[in-house]
């Protein structure tokens, strides 16, 4: 690989099968020397889970001229660990997860695992952006995003982003209207009522289905849901300290008092 390129890592947690993933790789090529580390199946909702037992391996399915792929048997996170600590000889200028086939606006960012991947980078001081499409469809249209996702990662690439800091970007489906434009967002107050239906496992036993709905409760019109709901694509600056540094104060006072 060409040494006076950016090394761009991508990864996912929908399989190194899934159409968002060969897109966003394919989008990445022109901007630099790219460096696949997908998970080997679905990893979808796995959020920033390891893998502790068993072992794990990266295995080396393609490679060409400032490109190589490889297929990891852990979770989304764990490409991230391995890629740069183990497949790479240093660590990537930037790190790109998707596009995912679903949105991760909102609160669904916790449970992402192309978040996760994106928040693992970040972690460790890697610039770090992770794509989504409000479509679950496995056979969805990204190629209305093209021109969003290039702009984005080239701006990144130059500036950098700040000290634990990350992009969650989500882009609406494909409709008859274009997308509107970029807006900064908030993460929008919202949760999932979940409903387990009884069925059976195969073995004369029963099991639980998972579904459920999503409650939006957000009054404010600045947030990433409400910007996909707009055709407008959200970014939303995510870190990964998850302190309440808002009532720190209050905190002190509710000690005092023990």
């Amino acid at each position: 690989m060409e040494q006076n390129k950016p090394l761009i890592m991508v990864t996912n947690d929908d399989g190194c099968q899934a159409k968002g993933l060969k897109k966003l790789a394919s989008l990445m090529m022109p901007l630099g020397n790219v460096v696949v580390i997908s998970t080997d199946r679905v990893m979808s909702a796995k959020s920033h889970s390891i893998t502790t037992t068993p072992t794990l391996t990266g295995i080396l399915v393609d490679e060409k001229p400032g490109y190589r792929e490889f297929l990891c048997n852990g979770t989304p996170v764990d490409c991230v660990k391995i890629g740069y600590q183990w497949l790479l000889d240093r660590k990537p200028d930037l790190v790109v997860s998707g596009i995912n086939h679903g949105s991760n606006a909102s609160t669904n960012v916790i449970y992402s695992g192309t978040m996760a991947a994106a928040i693992e980078a970040c972690m460790d001081g890697i610039n770090a952006i992770g794509f989504s499409l409000d479509c679950y469809d496995l056979d969805a249209d990204f190629d209305h995003l093209d021109d969003y996702i290039v702009a984005i990662t080239k701006k990144v690439l130059a500036e950098g982003l700040p000290p634990g800091v990350c992009l969650n970007v989500n882009f609406p489906k494909r409709s008859d209207e274009p997308i509107k434009g970029l807006k900064v967002c908030r993460q929008a107050k919202a949760k999932w009522v979940e409903n387990y239906s009884p069925c059976e496992d195969g073995n004369g036993g029963t099991c639980l289905k998972l579904g459920g709905k999503f409650i939006f409760e957000d009054s404010g019109g600045d947030t990433d849901y409400d910007a996909l709901q707009n055709n407008y694509v959200s970014l939303v600056p995510t870190h990964f300290d998850l302190t309440a540094k808002q009532y720190m104060e209050w905190m002190e006072r509710f000690v005092n008092t023990i």
